[in-house]
Parts: C-alpha cells; structure tokens; sequence
C-alpha cells in the first residue's frame, strides 16, 4: 500500500513482472485487504493457541506462568510479526511488494471462496448500518493540492521548472486580464503624430509590433509588424498612407477570456497580438501570444528578476508585478479575483495611493512604500516576518 504508484505504472510500462503482479493485486484492494486479515487472524489465533497448550503442558496450573508465556508471545508478535515487517515495507515499498505479490497471487485465487464470503457479510452489515460500500470519500487531487505537491518537491527539481509547472497549474484559471500589458504601459504609434517622429519611433522600438491609433488607444486602427517595415522607412516616399497600407486588422479580447481558450485563438487565426476589452468596448490592455507563452515558461525565456532579495532578508518588488506572479515567486497566497497587481492591491487596502515611507501590513505580509509617483505604487519592499 505504501508503494508509489506513478513509479509503479512507469515500471509496468517497462513490463516489469513483480510490477504487473501488484499492479494486478491493488487493482482489488479489497480481495488483498481481505487476504491479508484472513492470514494475520489466522496466524494470531494459532500462535495464541500453541502458545497456551506449550504453557499447560509445561507448568501446569501455574497461572502466573502462563499469563509471563502471553506476555512474551504479545511482544514477541509485536516486534517480529508487526512492528519489523512493517517499517521495512515502508522503508523498502517496493522491494518487499514485488517479492510478497508473488506470494498473495496464487493465494487470493485460493483463498478466494473465503474472502468473498468474509467481504460479504461485511458489506451486507455495512448496508445494514446505512453505509454505501459503493462510493468512496476518496476523490482525485484538485488544482491547489497539486500546487502544493509541486511546491513541496523543491529538492527533487530545478526551481525554473518547477515554476514553469505551478506556471501551467495557473493556466486553466488564468484570464487575458490577469497577464495584460495595461493600457498606460501600451506602446503604439500616433497617428496625429509627424512622419519624422513615426519614423524615429519605429527605428527605436524594441517591440516586434506596435498598435496604431489616432489619438486614442480606444481608436486603433491596426498593428504594424516591424518586420515590414525597415526597408520602406528609409525611402522618400514612406509617409501615413504607406504605413496604413502595411496595417493588420486589429483583435479585440473580452476580458475575462481564459488564458488556454486565447492561445487557440491566437493558433487558429495566426495572430500573435490582440487589445483586451472591457464591457464595454474600452480598451483595458493589450495581450501577445508571447504573453500567454511566458504565462508557462517565464522563467525559462527572460531574466528579469521579479523581487530581488536584500542582505537584511527584505525583498524589493516592482508594485507593477501581478499578484498571480507574486503568489509564484513569493510562494504566497495572495487574493487573485479583486486587483491583478501589486499596485491595485494595496491602493485597494489603503484606499488612496500611500505616500513614500509608508508601512502596512498587507494581509499579514508587513511592507513598505518605497517609491511612488502620481498616479500608482512604483516600489515596494516586503519586510521578513
């Protein structure tokens, strides 16, 4: 029982005999349980019985012969027949399992008769007492307990990979929202602006593809590939015209649209770069299927350095980081349904953006304001508890 039942499978892939063989018997607990408490009964009751019959027939009458002979039988079952047997299972699973299934094989189809009947009457009281033997409390592990498995196996994987996998845990959950570039950081191309600064902005950009609008964000008109665009800026005749001929339609998002559901989307109408929207219609952010990628892998692809620890044992945060990607780095357990970032979370606590110098106790993790500037929370250091 103590087994581990994934290596298990892996080794009856491999067609492993002794694997196949527990394999086969834990695939009916219930005829092995019950074999296993046919045979522990039945060698207790002997060994009780030889044991008085030996002390009879050797003191007699003597009561208090007899009664030391149970004592010495109750410790001796207790370390060679339960206690010993045991801690070696537990310590070597798998070596005393595959040698045992050789044994309990052939003795379950012996023994089967026997069993069958002890289960029944077992299952027919259990009914009697409004019991269902059919259902089970037992259920299969749920999304957060899988995290904490992950999180746990620390030192059986890299630290990389294990976040890449609490990475693709959060990805069923996840929406376009949680991982947006906010519609302040957006960078895109004015339509109102001069050539000459259009033309300076898009030889400097570092940015693949940049959204093109007139005035407004919320009025898009389509995004430029920068990969069009190095060969015509340098001739004469690139102006507004050109550049709105080399537009692509643009990609409006609903918000709440799953993180899996937009990587599809993104696959089956090869686009790689959408605007979400909000209810209505206004432009909250903008997403890239880079985005939904580094939503899995992030930490295999970029070096930023998400908080970066200090010698006191602090740790500085940028405030614009997601609370998705905090709970990762932090292994917290932060809200994700209000606020998506830092920033919101605590202007959201402290209703009102805190001054510099700040210090507050964010859902018992004491932190302090260490910059800001008009608008939103630029930086944060979380204090060691």
């Amino acid at each position: 029982m103590a087994i581990n039942r994934y290596r298990l499978r892996h080794l009856v892939k491999l067609k492993h005999a002794g694997a196949i063989k527990v394999q086969n018997l834990l695939l009916k607990p219930d005829r092995l349980l019950g074999l296993i408490l046919l045979g522990n009964n039945f060698v207790n009751n002997l060994a009780s019985s030889i044991a008085t019959i030996v002390a009879i027939k050797l003191y007699a009458d003597d009561e208090i012969a007899i009664a030391i002979m149970v004592v010495m039988l109750t410790i001796i079952m207790l370390i060679f027949s339960v206690q010993a047997p045991k801690k070696l299972a537990v310590i070597k699973p798998e070596r005393v399992a595959f040698f045992a299934a050789w044994i309990y094989t052939p003795l379950v189809k012996i023994f089967y008769p026997v069993v069958w009947i002890v289960n029944f009457f077992v299952k027919l009281i259990l009914r009697v007492v409004g019991i269902d033997v059919k259902k089970s409390d037992q259920s299969t592990f749920n999304n957060e307990e899988i995290k904490s498995l992950v999180t746990e196996a620390e030192s059986l994987m890299p630290v990389r990979y294990q976040k890449m996998l609490l990475g693709i845990l959060d990805f069923e959950s996840a929406t376009v929202e949680d991982i947006m570039t906010p519609r302040n950081e957006i960078v895109g191309i004015d339509l109102e602006a001069s050539i000459e600064e259009i033309v300076q902005q898009i030889k400097t950009s570092p940015h693949n593809q940049l959204a093109v609008y007139k005035k407004s964000i919320d009025r898009v008109v389509g995004f430029l590939s920068l990969r069009k665009v190095p060969l015509l800026v340098n001739k004469t005749a690139f102006d507004k015209q050109v550049l709105m001929n080399l537009l692509t339609k643009p990609s409006f998002i609903p918000e709440n649209t799953p993180v899996h559901t937009q990587l599809l989307r993104f696959k089956e109408e090869k686009i790689g770069i959408g605007l979400v929207v909000d209810e209505y219609g206004d432009v909250q952010g903008l997403v890239t299927q880079d985005d939904l990628v580094q939503e899995i892998v992030g930490e295999l692809i970029t070096d930023d350095v998400a908080a970066r620890k200090q010698s006191d044992g602090s740790f500085l945060i940028d405030a614009s980081i997601t609370v998705r990607e905090l709970n990762r780095v932090m292994k917290w357990s932060l809200p994700t349904e209000g606020p998506k970032t830092l920033n919101g979370l605590i202007i959201e606590f402290m209703e009102t953006i805190p001054e510099s110098g700040t210090s507050i106790k964010l859902l018992d993790h004491p932190l302090e304001i260490i910059k800001r500037d008009e608008n939103a929370v630029k930086l944060v250091k979380f204090l060691p508890l």
